[in-house]
């Protein structure tokens, strides 16, 4: 249905600075929008497979400072994390930045696969961190790992990619507590700037509006209970609904 696309053509269109727009549909809308689009999309392929697992090992300080300031509604942010692309063997050590201007810029270097496993940060890593952001090797810790299966897609004209995340599955660093869910899927739609984005299209068809958690916030709420959470209740009863479960209580 789709023509491919490699990772290596996908290079052009890293779009490492960038407008993000999110929303959160029912997996069962899923199988319409590909169809829909299919004329104006490739989709990325890696070994012939199309649906590639990622994983992710987020960091933060002992006072959990980076989950707090998106609780908070801090519009200039970050967040630090292993990624892990499965299919492909790369795994690399990102500081994702969002602007008052609601601009993301990611930067991140290459990391040795088995770091990944270990959750160990070196001086390398150190030194990257205190350029690209306020945060040292010496206050960060593992605090959170996602799992998830991810389809992207790229516009045929190089100027977009839609990714698709669904299966999500969190765990604390060592594995005491894992959750799953199953329902909906994060789709995120990413450009350089306010284009035209025949996904929007299909979306506003189907009345969806954007709406925004991430991963790690959606993870910590459910890894962590205790954990405040008073700002994100609309949008955690919002996933409630459109997954029709119940993940998240508190």
């Amino acid at each position: 249905m789709f023509s491919p696309i490699t990772l290596e053509e996908m290079d052009s269109v890293r779009l490492m600075n960038r407008v993000d727009t999110k929303y959160l549909v029912n997996a069962s809308l899923v199988p319409g929008l590909l169809e829909k689009a299919s004329g104006h999309y490739r989709m990325v392929e890696i070994d012939g497979r199309r649906i590639c697992p990622y994983s992710s090992i987020y960091f933060d300080t002992g006072s959990m400072e980076m989950y707090r300031m998106h609780h908070n509604g801090k519009r200039h942010r970050y967040k630090v994390r292993m990624r892990s692309y499965l299919d492909s063997g790369l795994t690399f050590l990102e500081v994702k930045e969002k602007s008052n201007k609601g601009r993301t810029t990611k930067k991140r270097i290459s990391i040795m696969p088995e770091q990944f496993g270990t959750m160990q940060l070196t001086e390398r890593e150190e030194i990257f961190l205190s350029r690209k952001s306020p945060y040292g090797t010496s206050v960060l810790r593992p605090i959170l790992q996602n799992l998830f299966q991810r389809i992207t897609l790229v516009d045929n004209k190089g100027t977009e990619r839609v990714t698709l995340d669904l299966g999500l599955t969190f765990k604390d660093p060592v594995g005491s507590t894992v959750k799953g869910t199953d329902g909906f899927v994060i789709i995120e739609i990413k450009q350089d700037g306010a284009a035209k984005s025949h996904f929007r299209e299909y979306l506003n068809e189907l009345k969806i509006l954007p709406g925004s958690m991430s991963k790690y916030c959606l993870g910590m709420t459910m890894i962590y209970p205790g954990l405040k959470a008073n700002n994100f209740k609309r949008k955690i009863r919002k996933i409630n609904k459109i997954a029709q479960k119940n993940y998240v209580t508190n």
